[in-house]
């Protein structure tokens, strides 16, 4: 079979870059405008994405309130599977991806809403599970600071294998429903799980049928040792964020090659860098709408951004015309932290010019249909990509351009589908259904 490529949405309402809620097209209440929702959900489908997947924090960011004043993509927004149960009732083939939090949930409580979801979508969920990024998040659970880097992925192992096992608590053929002989289900395809670690105590079973999907798609963007280790093992779908094609094709390769040595396959997991496209008809035409929307960036906000990424540091202690200083690694992402102090040194930017950079988002480029194509196509057939997480700086300018320009133009290359290859998640990305795992 040929292979094809795949696209999922990464959706904040407002757009990703920190001032494009400021853009002329954006709606104030982008947020919680459930009609203005509705119609870029119902775009995306119309595009055939496989997957709408949701980002989130479980609180406001710990930035300074010069900053938090003047952003909207972290501050005001539904809860994902709240919003994504109301997507389920209007969409019939996108996927419905939610981030939940391994740190600042219980397994029973998510495993019940995930499986819940995937049965109101028939099928169609998956879970992004993340361990959590903030100090301002763990005070919201009682925590004065946010767990270690190891200890919150050592949780997340052991949280993850809690939730598949709740998910295994009936056999897909448990529900017999027989209102003549009076047998709602069979008791021998039930079982509690018993289970009893480090971190969690939990019986079971679950209270809700196996989904249709068997259990809903895991996606994950472990990029530390410690990220990758999960994502290799547990991960389906995985986000990269690498930034050039050469760090693309390494992570990719030793992802799969993570996973082939746990025992799977390496069709297993399916890895998507991040695509965050300004597109148009001419290239003048997508440079000026680039041009404009940096315009519209306040200079606090970038550098509030870049603090932000650095553990809280602030950064106006130093010569901001200088070189960003090489500081501790802070317990947020290291990972990204890495990254960062990677491309100071290798471009030698200022604080400001990395500022600037910083408050437009990772991935971002700039130009014609052609040209974002043949981005993706070397990216897909030269092994750094299996699909791409699109990221929409400003909306709906963005998406309904990405839709109505690129969407064609892979599809008139053979890399892109034209109609859904099924209803489920797994179906269209082309994943198994999972096996019921055997009685511990």
């Amino acid at each position: 079979m040929t292979r094809k490529l795949h696209l999922n949405a990464l959706f904040h309402p407002s757009g990703e870059h920190l001032a494009g809620w400021r853009h002329p097209d954006a709606p104030a209440d982008a947020a919680t405008n459930f009609a203005y929702l509705r119609a870029l959900v119902e775009k995306l489908e119309a595009a055939k994405f496989d997957a709408l997947f949701i980002a989130d924090l479980v609180g406001v960011p710990d930035s300074k309130p010069a900053v938090l004043e003047r952003v909207a993509v972290v501050n005001d927004g539904f809860e994902p599977t709240t919003l994504l149960a109301a997507v389920s009732a209007f969409t019939t083939n996108i996927g419905l991806i939610a981030t939940a939090s391994s740190s600042y949930s219980e397994p029973y409580s998510l495993a019940r809403t995930f499986a819940s979801l995937d049965h109101l979508s028939k099928g169609r969920a998956g879970w992004n599970l993340v361990t959590s990024l903030n100090d301002s998040e763990a005070r919201n659970y009682g925590l004065d600071d946010h767990p270690l880097h190891g200890d919150r992925y050592a949780r997340a192992e052991e949280f993850h294998d809690v939730v598949s096992g709740l998910w295994d608590s009936f056999g897909d053929d448990a529900f017999v429903r027989d209102s003549a002989s009076g047998r709602y289900f069979d008791p021998a395809q039930l079982r509690s799980l018993n289970h009893r670690g480090e971190h969690f105590t939990v019986a079971g079973p679950l209270n809700i049928p196996r989904s249709p999907q068997g259990r809903p798609v895991i996606a994950q963007a472990g990029a530390s040792e410690a990220g990758r280790a999960l994502a290799s093992r547990i991960g389906e779908v995985i986000f990269s964020g690498a930034r050039d094609i050469h760090s693309a094709k390494e992570y990719y390769s030793d992802l799969k090659r993570r996973a082939v040595e746990l025992g799977r396959s390496e069709s297993d997991l399916l890895v998507f860098p991040g695509l965050t496209p300004i597109v148009a008809p001419t290239l003048a035409e997508a440079e000026d709408q680039f041009e404009a929307l940096e315009s519209l960036l306040h200079p606090v906000v970038g550098l509030g951004d870049l603090e932000y990424w650095l553990g809280g540091v602030d950064l106006t202690q130093f010569d901001l015309d200088g070189p960003l200083p090489e500081l501790p690694v802070s317990n947020k992402s290291i990972s990204t932290q890495q990254g960062i102090y990677q491309r100071a040194r290798e471009r030698n930017l200022s604080i400001r010019d990395f500022a600037r950079e910083a408050g437009r988002g990772d991935s971002i480029i700039v130009g014609t249909a052609s040209d974002i194509a043949d981005h993706i196509e070397e990216w897909f057939i030269e092994g750094a990509a299996d699909g791409f997480n699109v990221v929409f700086p400003f909306l709906p300018t963005t998406l309904h351009s990405f839709a109505d320009l690129v969407v064609p133009e892979l599809q008139r290359r053979g890399l892109f589908r034209t109609e859904y290859e099924g209803t489920t998640l797994r179906e269209n990305l082309g994943l198994t259904r999972p096996e019921r795992r055997a009685a511990a």
